[in-house]
């Protein structure tokens, strides 16, 4: 923070001391201090750069226009101005640095000024298949994923799963689930977008054919091996089930499938913390935590 910055933010906290103990405060030195609070928490703001996803080719040295959702995100929702710089990213593993050159009404134009590889994409792939859960869980489940660096996640339906959605529904989740995943990203720094797959049961998802090196793990609370005990790879399959749990016939699917038993502890977990445990062991045993 610069040195008038931080004199400016002393001052603000003074004036608000003052009026929280029932000091008197003219009201130009009010509004003086509330104005030096605006102009200062936009140079603050502006001193952070925008990180904003764009599914589109880009290149250095060449001028684009953003795309529908990265206009929105930018211009309408951020409130960012010409000559602002930004960070956009297309999901193929670099971050492109550009400034804006123009907004209309609609749309906006940048220039790539230059190009990053990002390396921070975990050493190990994990697939994680996750059984719907109510609510806003399924969508806590996925953002918290794609941080702790997961490549692909295919939503689940089982015979105890307390969600049911019909063809349009499915793909309208599929297509939020999506979303969600880009602004993890954005937020993260990761440069790599994970897939989410359409929603299938877990019948289908079971007798998929993988490849011979992938890992293949149901998270089982009455398991007797854990993680660590686990060989390594360089894939892991990782089977998540419903608040309810699998029933045996599941369980036994899963096992004729080739899927290890697996805990993570004494206790029972959420399943929406149970993917994130299992995740952040995986990472930490194998990847890059």
């Amino acid at each position: 923070m610069h040195k008038n910055t931080a004199n400016n933010v002393q001052l603000i906290h003074k004036t608000v001391a003052k009026i929280i103990s029932k000091k008197i405060c003219n009201r130009s030195e009010f509004f003086n201090s509330t104005a030096i609070f605006i102009s200062e928490s936009k140079a603050l703001y502006r001193m952070r750069t925008v990180r904003v996803y764009d599914n589109q080719p880009l290149q250095t040295d060449t001028e684009v226009t953003l795309c529908s959702d990265a206009f929105n995100h930018a211009i309408k929702v951020l409130r960012m101005n010409v000559n602002d710089p930004l960070t956009l990213f297309n999901g193929d593993g670099c971050d492109y640095q550009a400034v804006i050159t123009s907004i209309q009404k609609k749309s906006a134009d940048v220039r790539i000024i230059g190009r990053t590889e990002k390396n921070n994409e975990s050493p190990i792939r994990i697939h994680l298949g996750q059984v719907l859960s109510r609510g806003d869980k399924m969508d806590f489940t996925v953002q918290k994923s794609v941080e702790l660096g997961i490549n692909v996640i295919t939503p689940l339906v089982s015979e105890r799963c307390g969600v049911r959605l019909n063809d349009e529904r499915s793909q309208k989740k599929q297509e939020t689930l999506q979303k969600i995943v880009i602004s993890a990203c954005e937020q993260s720094g990761r440069a790599v977008i994970p897939e989410v797959r359409p929603l299938m049961s877990i019948e289908e998802f079971l007798s998929e054919n993988t490849d011979a090196d992938e890992l293949k793990v149901t998270m089982n609370p009455y398991a007797d091996c854990r993680f660590r005990e686990l060989p390594q790879a360089g894939s892991y399959r990782l089977l998540v089930g419903p608040e309810g749990g699998f029933t045996d016939e599941e369980v036994e699917l899963s096992r004729k499938a080739g899927y290890r038993d697996v805990l993570v502890g004494p206790r029972i977990l959420r399943t929406e913390t149970a993917a994130l445990v299992a995740l952040s062991i995986i990472q930490s045993c194998f990847g890059d935590i």
